[in-house]
């Protein structure tokens, strides 16, 4: 596959409106949780995080209040030491700056392991944070995030305090990963639940579709047609959604199963009265054939325009007998009636037709194309005599004098294709869908001199499918090439 198709591919995978149902459904209700887990986690984030940094806020506030009431008014300035006045638990973190008109009176912090006095740096960056009696967020350098809020102390001297905020992170973060964890965990849970909650709601519309596509591969064309596939019964109930589906498919079946067998009787009515009345004409055809060939052979003198008449009647009982003929043939076909079973060379048998036809036409070219060896193969002689001399009666009576017309057997594998080609005007288009159905004639074969019934083509067809075998039509102006394909 090459990068484009590949690419190409993937996009399709992509694509939503390429994807199953059960797909679909998973894909929304795992959109869903993850939305909804996304929501609630941030929320739950934002609030907590907002809950403890009021905590802090409070807490500074309180060791604010503390060291500027305690004694001394605040931090008495020793940097080694903490303060008169620290805050209970301030051992946990705090910084405290003391300053006078701007003048640094004292400062101090306290990481816990370590304490010391703010540098230059660090006071810098609170000085220039504008620090008011409201608590705020400040970056120290070296020390962190702090929360920090200023007051006066009651020599005037204004008093920085604060608290670290690796409390309120720490926190957040923890809480932030047991959220990812979990949303992970619920994403595998939802996703395998979800799969398997769907396919096992969507299992009678599987068994549905099924049935649906076990009756699209029936043929249903001719013949007798049974439709057994339903849907079960415990996939029809009509109390849900997919039993309505499934009984309505039952009783589109039982209406289509009707349908079929009326179609199927009314043929078998039409087939039966074609034979019967086929098998009746033969006997009154036979003998007006046979009076009119008395009445011509009488030894007194016989008017010309009586021996005329005489001669048209005998032809056209003959041409009638044809076609009675034929219709019965395609009733027996139809009926299914067994044909023979034997060896018939085939060869030989497009020999044989070949030189019927040029004794009926010597105008056409006929040609031969055989392999060297004789190619045999299992069927009714008379029948396949019959295909032959049906398709080269086609090619004579529909193309002009003088066209080549080529006989050929050829074994193809497991099949014998037996052609016959000519390189006359064609099958019109319109006409080659149909060329096999009964009574189809062109407008030229639409004379009745030409001696075409219309049936020759749908005797070909019908002692092919008879044979096990199918026939094919390739036909364009200057080729034409009809194929008619036999199990070897």
């Amino acid at each position: 596959m090459t990068p484009a198709a590949a690419a190409g591919s993937a996009r399709s995978h992509l694509n939503p409106v390429t994807w199953s149902l059960s797909t679909k459904l998973v894909a929304t209700v795992v959109g869903l949780f993850l939305a909804v887990t996304l929501a609630t986690s941030s929320l739950t984030v934002v609030l907590l995080r907002g809950f403890l940094t009021d905590r802090l806020d409070a807490d500074v506030v309180a060791i604010s209040q503390r060291l500027v009431g305690g004694p001394g008014g605040g931090p008495d300035g020793d940097g080694d030491r903490r303060p008169v006045g620290a805050p209970p638990g301030g051992a946990g973190g705090w910084m405290s700056l003391v300053l006078s008109n701007g003048t640094v009176v004292s400062s101090y912090y306290d990481k816990g392991q370590t304490s010391g006095t703010l540098s230059e740096e660090q006071i810098e960056a609170l000085n220039a944070a504008s620090i008011g009696p409201s608590p705020r967020t400040v970056e120290v350098e070296s020390l962190g995030t702090y929360r920090v809020v200023a007051a006066v102390d009651r020599q005037g001297r204004t008093v920085i305090s604060g608290l670290p905020m690796e409390s309120v992170t720490g926190t957040v973060s923890q809480v932030i990963t047991l959220i990812a964890g979990g949303t992970i965990v619920g994403f595998i849970l939802v996703s395998a639940g979800g799969l398997w909650l769907v396919r096992r709601n969507l299992a009678p519309l599987q068994r549905v579709a099924h049935t649906a596509t076990q009756v699209s591969t029936l043929k249903l064309d001719s013949g007798a047609v049974a439709l057994a596939e339903r849907v079960p019964d415990t996939d029809a109930d009509p109390r849900t959604e997919v039993g309505q589906v499934g009984l309505a498919i039952n009783n589109m079946l039982d209406n289509v199963e009707g349908a079929l067998q009326s179609r199927h009787d009314s043929e078998q009515r039409v087939r039966q009265f074609v034979a019967d009345a086929s098998h009746e004409l033969r006997t009154p055809l036979a003998s007006i054939r046979g009076y009119a060939e008395l009445s011509r052979r009488e030894r007194e003198p016989v008017p010309a325009s009586v021996t005329h008449a005489l001669s048209r009647v005998e032809s056209e009982a003959l041409r009638m007998q044809g076609l009675v003929e034929d219709l019965l043939l395609l009733a027996r076909l139809d009926a299914g009636r067994p044909l023979d079973r034997e060896p018939v060379d085939l060869s030989l048998l497009a020999m044989d037709a070949v030189s019927d036809a040029h004794a009926a036409s010597p105008d056409h070219r006929w040609e031969l194309d055989l392999p060297d060896e004789p190619v045999e193969v299992t069927g009714d002689s008379a029948r396949l005599h019959q295909v032959v001399a049906n398709l080269l009666a086609n090619a004579r009576t529909h193309t002009p004098a003088g066209t080549r017309v080529v006989t050929s057997v050829k074994p193809d594998g497991r099949w014998v294709r037996l052609s016959v080609t000519d390189d006359g005007p064609g099958v019109p288009e319109a006409l080659q869908r149909n060329v096999f159905q009964r009574f189809t004639r062109g407008d030229d074969s639409r004379n009745r001199a030409a001696g075409s019934t219309g049936l020759g083509l749908s005797i070909v067809d019908a002692v092919a499918k008879s044979h096990g075998g199918d026939v094919e039509l390739r036909s364009s102006p200057g080729d034409t090439t009809f194929t008619v394909l036999l199990p070897a």
